[in-house]
């Protein structure tokens, strides 16, 4: 059975989602296809629209075959990590034939040539990073400057700062990296862009859009024309359990007492705290009006600190997600399990597969077992990110912290 790997967040599974779906499997000529997702935390450091059973549900739904999860010492991570994390995840099943991707330009060949030039770092490149990271750019920017000194070909700083080009890019350079065997496929995104706030006249829009269509308006309705019906009915389930929609200011309480309570050389321990931001973070806490995520990050952004490395910064300390268990010498070492969260019947005969020859432990629940795999930064990160999560529930009970033990994978 031929299957084709993709890599999702689903914050939510929108048509734009299912149109990519659909294609991938065209593009790779595939029976199943297998998505690795990130968790209850995501790549930009948002929290989840959703609760990972819920997405995984959404895309059971919509036509993935089997789920598997992103650790979350990966999934809220830079590019860089956040692909190396889903590419060696794929790779480990020991069932995928192909990876498809969005991306903007729709051009495998430019960014293979990208992925060539740039995966021995040539002294070139570092050279002119460093030199970009010194002048205070951020560091997407400071790699696509330094990615267009060395590539020959025109507007590559440009091409290299659209974000599907540049998690694209990302993915070809982890399966030289793991010498993958899988295939590489793109097609160009349509329509909306990925930050695209803006609700276009179609039935196409960016997940933005459609999270701001909801919390904005405060009816899921506003949105319909852009999820699939699967996608509505769910959403909607977990907005009357009290589990949706879920956005930074849910976690404002649990994210501040943190702030509060550690001091800066405390709060340097932490991942992309970098360059004295623990001392920021201290005297932004103190002319903040009133505790609120929006109005920290206002005060805290720079050239060099983005939007996007705030909210990562902010996760990873509100995570515990220290530079020794989590840094880049940590993550190099790759995954250290394959964590299945749900699985159609097509999915079931994979999983079959898998157990034959998966390079990595298989695990469906969380036991006192299997507890252990990946350390700090493995199963054990996981659950506290769902513990994490929990919390910021309307329902919120204690046994929900504890979902990682007792939820068994979704089947559809």
């Amino acid at each position: 059975m031929k299957t084709v790997g993709i890599v999702v967040e689903y914050n939510p599974l929108h048509n734009g989602h299912l149109y990519h779906l659909k294609q991938s499997k065209l593009a790779a000529e595939a029976e199943a296809a297998v998505g690795v997702m990130s968790g209850h935390f995501l790549q930009r450091g948002e929290p989840a629209l959703a609760d990972k059973w819920a997405r995984t549900e959404m895309a059971l739904a919509s036509g993935v075959d089997l789920v598997l999860e992103l650790p979350v010492a990966y999934a809220v991570q830079p590019a860089e990590w956040f692909a190396y994390g889903a590419i060696a995840t794929l790779q480990a099943t020991g069932v995928v034939d192909a990876l498809c991707f969005g991306s903007e330009s729709g051009d495998l060949k430019r960014l293979h040539g990208a992925a060539k030039a740039l995966a021995c770092e040539p002294d070139e490149f570092t050279g002119r990073l460093r030199a970009e990271l010194k002048a205070g750019s951020s560091y997407p920017a400071a790699y696509a400057a330094a990615a267009g000194q060395v590539l020959d070909s025109g507007g590559a700083a440009h091409w290299l700062t659209q974000p599907n080009n540049s998690l694209g890019l990302h993915y070809l350079l982890a399966m030289w990296r793991l010498n993958s065997d899988m295939k590489p496929l793109t097609i160009p995104r349509r329509e909306a862009g990925y930050h695209d706030a803006k609700a276009p006249e179609g039935t196409i829009a960016s997940a933005t859009a459609v999270r701001r269509l909801w919390c904005d308006s405060g009816d899921l309705a506003a949105a319909a024309r852009y999820v699939p019906d699967s996608t509505l009915r769910i959403l909607e389930r977990e907005h009357a359990s009290g589990r949706a929609p879920l956005d930074w200011e849910a976690f404002r309480r649990e994210l501040f007492y943190r702030l509060y309570l550690l001091p800066p050389e405390e709060l340097a321990r932490y991942l992309e705290v970098t360059e004295g931001l623990e001392h920021r973070i201290k005297q932004a806490l103190q002319t903040l009006e009133k505790p609120g995520i929006e109005p920290l990050i206002a005060k805290l952004k720079t050239k060099r600190y983005t939007r996007t490395k705030l909210m990562r910064t902010l996760a990873h300390i509100m995570l515990h997600h220290d530079k020794f268990h989590f840094g880049p010498d940590a993550l190099a070492t790759g995954p250290a399990y394959v964590r299945v969260l749900g699985f159609t019947e097509r999915g079931r005969h994979l999983l079959k597969r898998m157990k034959r020859c998966a390079e990595l432990p298989i695990v469906l629940t969380m036991t006192r077992d299997n507890s252990h795999l990946g350390g700090r930064a493995g199963l054990e990160a996981d659950a506290r990110a769902t513990a994490v999560y929990a919390n910021a529930f309307l329902g919120w009970n204690a046994r929900a912290a504890f979902r990682d033990y007792y939820e068994p994978p979704r089947r559809f």
